[in-house]
This record gives C-alpha cells, sequence and structure tokens, in this order.
C-alpha cells in the first residue's frame, strides 16, 4: 500500500492486539478471521475516548476473540494495510501492542461472527497476508518486552 500522496487525514489510525502465549516452552500466537472475507487477522479496531492506545488494542482482543491478558504498553510497530469502507478503500496505519493472554473466554461479544485459533509462530505468519505484520510475528520476542 502506498501512503505518499495521501493526507494527513486521509491516513486512518487503528490499534492492535498481537496476541500470544507460551504453550510446551514455545510462543503461540491467536488469529482471528475477518468478518467479510474470513481471512486471518489480529484483533484491531478505532481509537476509543479516553482510553489509551493499549487499552483500546486490549478491548479488541476481548471483544473480537475473547481473549484477556497482560497488555504492554509498548507498541510492537506498525503495518499498513486498505480498509474496505462504504464507498471503497482506505489507507490505515495499525499499531501493535503485545497481549499476553491470560484468559481465554468461552463466550464473547463477537464469537458468533469470527473464528479464533492458535498457531505456532510459522503457521501464524503463513496464514497473514500482510509482509508488514508477517514479519513481526517471525521476529516477536516475549523476553524483550
Amino acid at each position: 500500500m502506498k501512503l505518499d500522496g495521501a493526507h494527513k487525514s486521509d491516513v486512518r489510525t487503528q490499534f492492535a492486539a498481537l496476541c500470544y502465549r507460551i504453550h510446551n516452552g514455545k510462543v503461540e500466537f491467536c488469529l482471528i478471521t475477518s468478518r467479510n472475507a474470513g481471512r486471518w487477522i489480529i484483533p484491531k479496531g478505532w481509537p476509543m475516548d479516553g482510553t489509551t492506545p493499549a487499552k483500546a488494542a486490549a478491548t479488541e482482543a476481548f471483544e473480537e476473540a475473547g481473549l484477556e491478558g497482560k497488555m504492554h504498553a509498548q507498541s510492537l510497530g506498525v503495518f499498513t494495510y486498505e480498509k474496505e469502507i462504504t464507498d471503497g478503500t482506505t489507507p490505515c496505519l495499525a499499531i501493535v501492542y503485545a497481549l499476553r493472554v491470560k484468559t481465554v473466554l468461552s463466550d464473547w461479544p463477537e464469537r458468533r461472527q469470527r473464528r479464533r485459533k492458535w498457531f505456532s509462530r510459522k503457521k501464524a505468519a503463513a496464514r497473514i497476508s500482510n509482509l508488514e505484520l508477517q514479519q513481526m510475528i517471525l521476529k516477536f520476542d516475549p523476553t524483550q518486552l
């Protein structure tokens, strides 16, 4: 996606949660499906008034994936993508925060709209179509948080 030529007001910001756990000594990532296309993605959403970016990302992880845990306040990085909207697409910049999952809920707000699944590092990266997010997953090191 090209951001050059876009005005500051043309680019939208979202906050995303890279949800992970340590299982049998290895990092696993929880991915969810998008509502319409069924692509594997990570929870993300728009800024929320009066809420920090990390807290907004944690809220999205709860609403979209039914996950709760320890959110790290420092962002891991960003990725860009085109978000489909009613009259086309808009460029988005997603700021990613790591969420170490402590609780996996059996019931959550978007349970009927999405699937949720845990993947190894390589399998998670292979299922993500965004190259920037793929690299973030491949390079993620929970000991550096």
